[in-house]
């Protein structure tokens, strides 16, 4: 774990150091020594009452299932999606209450939440808003384009962080680029707020009325305390809001917005859409996209007007089609019939199984512990209702998170 978290403070490090900041660097610190070697060891290693590490261990492995226990009822979802991530760029987040400070590690998770934003919703959108200094600004545009939103987010010029933020501005903005979306497709904002105050124009309550009229869902992850506006405009707009307590509890809060809300009541209706699957071209000399009018080798032939694009998922800037490919509709299916959670195998009914079922790494035995005296609490194996197959705890995260199907389930498939 401090491998780990010393490489990707490391890794940020060299993300924003200008060329002429290398020279300056070299004949003084850029900080001091202990805020380097600072960590928080006594929050993951602590011992019971006999001196051992067991129950750390224990709660390691449910802390990293706690994610995977959600509602696996079978409900309507938006998988079509249009978020915008606005990031609070005040001076508030020059704090170093998070490590190794607010700014880095919202920029580092950020990333990671894009990136895993696309993974699991490959048919939807997002954009990019950063607010300071009273105003906002909006970094990318809705996108399905991934690396759009990470190299706005790289760009040292983007991610100053200067005065205060201004949420009705940020709102607005967002709002402004939402209401053209079609009715089919979900409208969400995930706000990252690290300040307690804001600097607004006009009464920002009359803007928490406009989104809730226009069924734009507002999500916020606060980075310093419960702020009373904040926690209203989640409530009405049927959003969601935390407060961080730690890294790791920054991480989780981020990443729960990731599967698809259900629809709304007032969205409850079926609907047909209209989609096309355009087929992947490669001129021999360049021609101009529609998208950004720039001359491009490989792009997708739209399937009704045949403009030329350059990335799926989107709306054909020519006859506003929407278009995607097969592979993105079925890497959407998962959430809508998500596989059911696994439970954890009691000792006396973990006899049976030795080995787990997926990548047959023998389960530990029932006297393990202290010369074999001591039986453990946790069997380490998890089983499928389904199937009735055992899996190990690696296992059972990589099946609901990664691959979304039981391999026990498939392996009895004739």
């Amino acid at each position: 774990m401090s491998k780990q978290y010393k490489y990707k403070q490391a890794k940020i490090t060299e993300e924003f150091i200008d060329v002429d900041d290398e020279i300056q660097n070299s004949t003084q610190q850029t900080g001091y020594a202990w805020e380097e070697e600072y960590k928080r060891s006594w929050d993951v290693l602590q011992e019971d009452e006999d001196g051992s590490l067991k129950r750390t261990v224990e709660n390691l492995q449910h802390r990293k299932r706690k994610r995977l226990f959600r509602d696996t009822a079978t409900i309507r979802r938006g998988i079509i999606r249009h978020m915008f991530l606005i990031i609070d760029l005040s001076e508030a987040m020059m704090e170093k209450d998070l490590r190794p400070s607010r700014l880095d590690l919202t920029l580092l998770y950020a990333e990671q939440f894009i990136l895993e934003y696309f993974d699991q919703n490959p048919i939807s959108q997002l954009g990019i808003i950063v607010t300071k200094g009273g105003y906002a600004e909006k970094l990318s545009d809705l996108t399905g384009n991934p690396m759009n939103n990470i190299r706005a987010l790289k760009n040292k010029k983007n991610t100053d962080a200067d005065g205060e933020p201004s949420l009705q501005n940020s709102l607005e903005m967002a709002r402004s680029t939402l209401i053209h979306v079609p009715s089919h497709g979900s409208r969400e904002i995930l706000i990252i707020m690290g300040s307690l105050t804001t600097c607004d124009p006009g009464d920002i309550y009359d803007t928490i009325d406009n989104l809730v009229n226009e069924n734009i869902r507002v999500s916020v992850v606060g980075l310093a305390a419960e702020v009373q506006i904040c926690k209203l405009m989640c409530k009405k707009t049927k959003g969601t809001y935390g407060v961080v307590l730690n890294e790791a509890h920054f991480k989780d809060l981020l990443f729960e917005i990731i599967p698809p809300p259900p629809v709304s009541a007032t969205q409850n209706k079926a609907e047909l859409v209209i989609m096309g699957f355009p087929s992947s071209v490669t001129d021999a000399s360049p021609s101009l996209c529609a998208c950004h009018s720039k001359p491009t080798i490989g792009g997708f032939i739209c399937a009704r007007c045949h403009s030329k694009i350059c990335d799926l998922p989107t709306d054909c800037p020519v006859c506003e089609l929407t278009l995607v490919s097969s592979p993105h509709l079925a890497r959407s299916y998962h959430h809508l019939f998500p596989i059911n959670n696994f439970v954890e195998v009691p000792w006396n009914n973990s006899v049976s199984s030795t080995h787990c079922f997926s990548c047959q790494i023998p389960f530990p035995p029932l006297l393990g512990v202290r010369g074999g005296a001591v039986p453990i609490e946790n069997s380490g194996r998890y089983k499928c209702n389904k199937c009735h197959q055992h899996f190990c705890i690696d296992c059972d995260v990589f099946v609901h998170e990664v691959i979304h199907n039981c391999p026990g389930c498939l392996a009895t498939i004739h």
